[in-house]
């Protein structure tokens, strides 16, 4: 269900595999698109190599920076980006906590060039 203005500007959606979907919006500006990304990330529990290729993957779906594309990333990521924002000061902020995927994570951030929402 969309509020007929979104109806209006919905350009379509893509499934990539069962973990990511991807909803397009034209925008009222001339040629900017929006692009959200909705993925449910494998769990801390999940073996090394399922974890690795879901970010792959996901960083292989979602498009580089441009000025272009407005691109949401949102979802259960099961990511804890960590306290060191060490050349990551542009999208992060120095509080968090450590974890594995912390590294793909924001690399993921950084290539769309985002700042994370609830992270200060």
């Amino acid at each position: 269900m969309l509020f007929k203005v979104a109806r209006n500007e919905f350009e379509g959606w893509v499934s990539h595999g069962y973990r990511t979907i991807k909803v397009s919006f034209n925008t009222n500006k001339n040629g900017i698109t929006m692009n959200a990304f909705q993925s449910y990330a494998p769990t801390d529990d999940s073996n090394d190599d399922d974890k690795d290729q879901f970010y792959d993957r996901l960083q292989s779906i979602t498009p580089k920076r441009s000025r272009n594309n407005l691109t949401i990333l949102m979802g259960d990521l099961n990511a804890k980006v960590g306290i060191d924002n060490t050349r990551y000061e542009d999208i992060m902020r120095g509080h968090g906590l450590n974890g594995r995927e912390k590294r793909k994570w924001v690399e993921i951030c950084k290539s769309v060039c985002v700042q994370q929402p609830g992270h200060w």
